[in-house]
C-alpha cells in the first residue's frame, strides 16, 4: 500500500515522504481499516514537528482522524493507532474505540465529526454548561475546532460571536451562522463585543488559540462568565493573572478531551450519538473546505499547519471519485 511516513522532525511539507509499504499488522485488541478518508487536524503537524504530546516511534504515517471501513464492510470513524495512521491507504485503530459513521454525512464530513466536534461537545456542556440565550464567543471561527464550536452553539441556542482573521475567514464564518463575526486585525474586539452586548461581555469564550486571543478574552468575559481553554495555535502559552479572575468572577476552565477516552469511555459514546442526531437533523454539517487524493497530503498538512485553511481539509486515500454522498463508494 501507499503511506506517507515521517523519518525526521521538521515542517510536514519537508519531512513527509510517501512510500510503498506493507499493510500494517493490527496488534491484539486492534481492527485493521481500509482509509475511506483522512481528516488533517492541527495536532498532526505537531507530530511531524515532533511538539505533541505524544511521540510515535519513527518512521510514522500521520492522521489522527478518520472514516474508515472495517473487513466485514462497515464504515467507521475512529482515532488512529500511530504509528500507523491515516495518511495512508490502510490503517490500524483500537476496536472498542470504533463509532459508527453517521448515514447523513459523506466519508470526508464523518472523519471530521469525531475530535473537533467531541471537543467542542464536551467544552462548552460539560465544562462550561452553556445555556441557551448566553453568548458564546469563538476565536479562530472558521477554523476546523471553531467551526464545530460555532454549529454547536447554534444548535444549543447560543448568540454567537465568531472571531476570525480576514475578509476571506470572515464570510466562511458568517456562513456558518455566526449572528456577529470579527475580523482581529481591523476590529476592536473587546469594545465591538462589550458594545453588541450592552457591556455585559460574552458569557462562553471557546479559545483554540491562547496568546492574544486569551489576553482579549479576559478583558471581554461576562460576569460569572466561563473561558473554556482548548490549545495554543498561536503558539504562545498565556499565564493568565488569577487576581483578575477573582474580581470578575469568571472561570478559567481547561479541556482535555482526550482524558475521557480512559476517565470515562461511555460519555464519548453518549456524545457521538447527540452528535449524531444533530447531523441527521441537519443542526451540524461538517465543513470540508478540500478533498485531497493521498498524494497531496503533505502540502495541505502544510497549508493547515500554517493556518491558512478553513473548516477542514481532507485526504481521500483511494481517491476523490471513491467517495459518493451518506457514505456510497464508487
Amino acid at each position: 500500500m501507499q503511506a506517507w511516513h515521517v523519518h525526521e522532525n521538521g515542517e510536514p511539507g519537508e519531512v513527509m515522504r510517501l512510500a510503498e509499504v506493507d499493510r500494517p499488522t493490527p496488534a491484539k485488541g486492534q481492527v485493521l481499516l481500509k482509509v475511506r478518508a483522512a481528516n488533517i487536524n492541527f495536532p498532526d503537524a505537531l507530530l511531524c514537528r515532533g511538539q505533541y504530546q505524544v511521540r510515535p516511534p519513527m518512521p510514522f504515517t500521520p492522521g489522527m482522524e478518520i472514516c474508515g471501513e472495517t473487513e466485514d464492510g462497515r464504515r467507521v470513524i475512529a482515532n488512529s493507532a500511530l504509528p500507523y495512521g491515516g495518511f495512508a491507504e490502510y490503517a490500524v485503530a483500537d476496536a472498542a474505540g470504533l463509532l459508527p459513521a453517521p448515514d447523513a454525512l459523506d466519508d470526508a464530513e464523518a472523519s471530521a465529526l469525531h475530535i473537533g466536534y467531541q471537543t467542542g461537545w464536551f467544552a462548552l456542556h460539560r465544562r462550561a454548561h452553556l445555556r441557551a440565550g448566553e453568548t458564546l464567543l469563538v476565536h479562530a471561527a472558521a477554523g476546523g475546532v471553531g467551526s464545530a464550536a460555532v454549529q454547536l452553539g447554534k444548535a444549543a441556542g447560543a448568540r454567537v460571536i465568531g472571531v476570525v482573521g480576514g475578509a476571506d475567514k470572515a464570510q466562511v464564518a458568517r456562513e456558518l451562522g455566526c449572528d456577529l463575526v470579527l475580523d482581529r486585525r481591523t476590529d476592536d474586539l473587546v469594545g465591538a463585543v462589550k458594545e453588541a452586548t450592552g457591556g455585559r461581555g460574552a458569557d462562553v469564550i471557546y479559545d483554540p488559540v491562547g496568546g492574544d486571543a486569551y489576553a482579549k478574552s479576559a478583558k471581554c468575559v461576562a460576569f460569572e462568565g466561563r473561558i473554556v481553554v482548548i490549545g495554543f495555535a498561536s503558539g504562545t502559552i498565556p499565564t493568565p493573572a488569577l487576581n483578575h479572575a477573582l474580581v470578575k468572577n469568571y472561570s478559567i476552565v481547561g479541556l482535555h478531551w482526550g482524558l475521557y477516552k480512559t476517565k470515562d469511555p461511555d460519555l464519548i459514546l453518549r456524545c457521538h450519538e447527540e452528535l449524531s442526531q444533530l447531523a441527521a437533523k441537519g443542526a451540524i454539517k461538517p465543513l470540508i473546505s478540500e478533498r485531497v487524493e493521498l498524494a497531496g497530503a503533505a502540502s495541505a498538512v502544510q497549508r493547515v499547519a500554517d493556518g491558512v485553511t478553513t473548516g477542514r481539509v481532507v485526504v481521500l486515500p483511494h481517491g476523490l471519485r471513491q467517495e459518493l454522498p451518506h457514505g456510497g463508494a464508487a
